[in-house]
């Protein structure tokens, strides 16, 4: 089976020794240097408290690393919860739970696609979630994944292989507006045209 190639980051050199100790033990995974992160599957994030520095830090993980983030913490606020989302942090482990074998399951967990929060987090978060769609989405006429419904029902059709004029029709457009959708929507989400549109519609499964 192959390894897992997971990344370590800590906000203090004794955490990252640490981590690295524990890891290393494990035959499923293979624990790679910061210099690599770009092939990592997984970066593990370990800190006593998520501050605007580890944010930051997280931050740039995203951007960096191929894969998705485990957070290791001491505390962590309802707060940050939707901050740590944004910084594709799938997994939350509290420190004094973080034994090795719970360690390797959050990062196979992550690996795999699958999260973990507490199930006290993970209440928080879908309420926050909730409150995000009823106050800022909705009003707008957006749903969870940034897209409108006619934006989404335009998507659809194009996935079928429709054609602007064939799109109007169905949906009792003129081919004017559905033009103005797909621009609108293009334009928007800095999307670059209308197969990466589509690709956006696919990734978060509106379609």
């Amino acid at each position: 089976m192959e390894r897992m190639r997971v990344v370590l980051r800590a906000t203090d050199p004794i955490t990252l020794a640490g981590l690295s100790g524990s890891l290393k033990e494990r035959t499923e995974l293979m624990v790679i240097p910061p210099q690599r992160m770009a092939e990592a599957d997984v970066c593990v994030m370990a800190t006593d408290r998520v501050t605007p520095e580890v944010v930051t830090l997280m931050r740039g993980v995203a951007a960096e690393c191929g894969g998705p983030t485990v957070l290791v913490t001491g505390h962590v606020d309802p707060n940050d919860l939707l901050t740590a989302v944004e910084c594709r942090v799938v997994a939350v482990l509290s420190r004094v739970a973080a034994t090795p074998e719970r360690l390797a399951g959050a990062i196979k967990a992550a690996c795999t696609g699958r999260g973990l929060l507490p199930p006290d987090l993970l209440g928080e978060l879908l309420q926050r979630v909730g409150r995000l769609q009823r106050e800022v989405l909705a009003p707008n006429g957006l749903t969870a994944s940034g897209l409108t419904a006619r934006e989404i029902d335009v998507l659809r059709l194009m996935a079928e292989g429709w054609d602007t004029a064939e799109i109007a029709d169905k949906l009792c457009y003129s081919d004017r507006t559905v033009k103005n959708i797909i621009y609108g929507m293009t334009k928007r989400l800095q999307l670059r045209n209308r197969s990466h549109a589509v690709a956006f519609a696919l990734r978060a499964g509106v379609i």
